[in-house]
């Protein structure tokens, strides 16, 4: 144990032979001005979109929208039908898409992408604020800038994605 009662957990803890852990994440694409919003991840040196794990006490479309907030300072209001247009039980928004991602041997992410558009209600909700955001390095990105970000393949092929959809909404 560590001071204070806090437990340290290995960055890689032991996996069993043919077992694979597996944790829920989101991505979130937000657009606006026929840009995408990105955040240098620190811990990876690449530019991504805003996302993270998705809390025990929440749900992924609650998740998808806290992450955009925490990370950027933005105000993000998803874009996604719902599974049935009735009020109960809650209808979640669909995401754009579902992946599954290998971390490392026997970890897992199963990522949640979500499109989404500044809040529209939010007055300053395109302008980006670093002293709300936990990334020092955040901004609107145009499709031609992927490739002299680094961003990946992945990561460009989702932003041509969002761009796509969203193009006419924003």
């Amino acid at each position: 144990m560590a001071p204070g009662g806090l437990k340290f957990v290995p960055e890689h803890p032991p996996i069993e032979p043919g077992r694979v852990l597996r944790h829920f994440t989101v991505a979130v694409f937000v657009v606006h001005a026929g840009r995408v919003l990105l955040h240098f991840h620190r811990k990876l040196g690449k530019w991504l979109p805003p996302g993270g794990h998705i809390e025990d006490d929440e749900l992924p479309d609650e998740a998808a929208v806290r992450e955009v907030l925490e990370e950027t300072g933005i105000r993000a209001r998803l874009v996604g039908g719902r599974g049935l247009p009735i009020e109960e039980p809650r209808q979640l928004v669909v995401p754009a898409g579902i992946q599954v991602e290998n971390i490392y041997a026997g970890h897992q992410h199963v990522d949640l992408v979500y499109f989404a558009l500044p809040d529209p209600d939010d007055v300053q909700a395109a302008e980006v604020d670093p002293r709300l955001a936990e990334s020092d390095q955040v901004g609107w990105y145009a499709a031609d800038e992927m490739a002299s970000l680094g961003a990946d393949a992945e990561i460009q092929a989702w932003v041509r994605r969002a761009l796509d959809a969203l193009s006419t909404t924003c």
